[in-house]
């Protein structure tokens, strides 16, 4: 038998760090805005006849084996340490092999590896029988890779690498809820373009920073998740109603107010790109996941697409990545 499972990564647009817990607890009304894309993880789940366990990373070019027998120390193993966890908290009584990848570059700020989790997840529990019902993805994709990135993370990505599509989380005392939101997929794709910087960053390290200073009451960071809060809220309303001239206020709006932050939010290089890519016809940018590298997605004037990607790409190190709106979440099946 073989499993085969995937998920698609994210767009964020509003409400970033939000989303990590407690954090949300101070700012009713707490909500984040993504949207689903084709960059997908996959998982490929391949059953061997004997005891052996093979984990391999394709991207990353790591592979390496284990035993039925060992599974226990893969819970300190730190070749593929989230893969290795995910195995480790399933425990599964036959042997495998077991091939990740994502087609997003690494340290995209795209949700990669939450959407690696979702995809891993799925199959892994197919593996063993479907012991937990998929409600529990979402919490067990946390839990696992907060214990991979030592500090807190955020419940946006697993939401939409699950469900795909656009979404609005929404965070309350009582718990987490999701609302799709209904956009016109091929506005959407002919508005946005996706430069990577060719800056890889870790979203522990900013969102740490942001986190630490927030739960130590610095009144001016309070402030900051406050607009955090009204931008997601004013990005959902105007995605609804399909204003697209509203959308890209929100995001000029929102964007120095999240450069205050954390001081490396941005790079010299990614602010160099975000001019030149408003000097070609974008109307906004949005910093994907933490910033410090990574991907900027921009929202461009009617018709402007194209020269805003034909002006980014010719800029050294980026990269102006293909995309389109994922409407499918997580999808696993059997060969």
């Amino acid at each position: 038998m073989i499993i085969e499972a995937t998920a698609p990564t994210r767009v964020d647009l509003a409400g970033g760090t939000i989303d990590i817990w407690p954090l949300y607890l101070f700012h009713p009304g707490a909500t984040t805005v993504n949207f689903a894309v084709s960059m997908r993880a996959r998982c490929r789940i391949e059953l061997r006849r004997d005891d052996r366990i093979i984990l391999e990373s394709r991207d990353r070019k790591v592979s390496f084996e284990s035993s039925l027998s060992e599974i226990e120390a893969l819970a300190h193993e730190e070749r593929l340490e989230l893969i290795s966890k995910l195995v480790h908290f399933f425990k599964p009584d036959t042997g495998f092999h077991l091939i990740a990848e994502s087609t997003a570059p690494a340290g995209a700020g795209l949700g990669g590896s939450s959407a690696l989790a979702i995809a891993c997840i799925g199959a892994l529990n197919r593996l063993v029988g479907d012991r937990y019902p998929e409600r529990k993805f979402i919490v067990i994709a946390a839990n696992v890779e907060t214990t991979v990135i030592r500090v807190p993370a955020g419940f946006q990505d697993y939401y939409g690498a699950f469900y795909g599509g656009a979404n609005a989380i929404e965070f309350k005392a009582d718990g987490i809820r999701r609302e799709p939101l209904h956009v016109d997929p091929e506005e959407l794709e002919r508005r946005v373009v996706i430069c990577y910087t060719g800056e890889p960053r870790l979203s522990g390290v900013n969102n740490w920073e942001m986190f630490k200073t927030h739960i130590e009451g610095d009144p001016v960071i309070f402030e900051l998740f406050e607009g955090i809060r009204d931008s997601a809220r004013d990005m959902r309303h105007a995605l609804a109603a399909g204003d697209w001239r509203r959308v890209g206020e929100v995001m000029r709006a929102a964007y120095p107010n999240r450069k205050r932050l954390a001081p490396n939010i941005t790079t010299p290089h990614m602010e160099h790109l975000v001019e030149t890519a408003l000097r070609s016809g974008a109307v906004g940018a949005k910093v994907c996941g933490a910033g410090g590298g990574g991907c900027i997605a921009f929202l461009c004037e009617e018709g402007a697409k194209e020269s805003v990607s034909r002006a980014l790409a010719a800029e050294e190190g980026a990269e102006v990545l293909g995309w389109s709106f994922a409407r499918d979440g997580l999808v696993v099946r059997e060969i």
